[in-house]
């Protein structure tokens, strides 16, 4: 009979931003795992056997994903505004001087 792994019944609390978060989630749901198990794997890599060097790099791999979580988190704002919003209709709208939809080289210089 084989034995079973311990029961999870622990949890931790983090807190962070919730766009991190919901970017963290969506990266883990694309990569076809669970956050449970992106976090445990980091955790049973920082705990278990390895030299420094393996856990630096865990570290490193962390604050990567981390820096490119509040990245994504500042950019998904910004590309979720609509082009009304975002002045760029607008911005068009006064180039296209004859409003063709269509921005002639003339009308672009001027």
């Amino acid at each position: 009979m084989t034995q079973k792994p311990p029961k999870k019944s622990e949890t931790i609390e983090v807190r962070l931003p919730h766009a991190t978060k919901i970017a963290f989630m969506a990266r883990c749901r694309d990569d076809g795992r669970t956050v449970s198990e992106v976090v445990r794997a980091l955790m049973e890599g920082e705990i278990g056997a390895g030299g420094r060097a393996v856990r630096n790099r865990g570290w490193h791999a962390l604050a990567a994903l981390l820096a490119g979580l509040a990245l994504g988190a500042v950019a998904v704002p910004s590309l979720a505004q609509s082009p009304a919003k975002s002045g760029s209709r607008a911005a068009f709208e006064r180039l296209d001087r004859n409003h063709d939809a269509m921005v002639s080289f003339d009308e672009f210089r001027r």
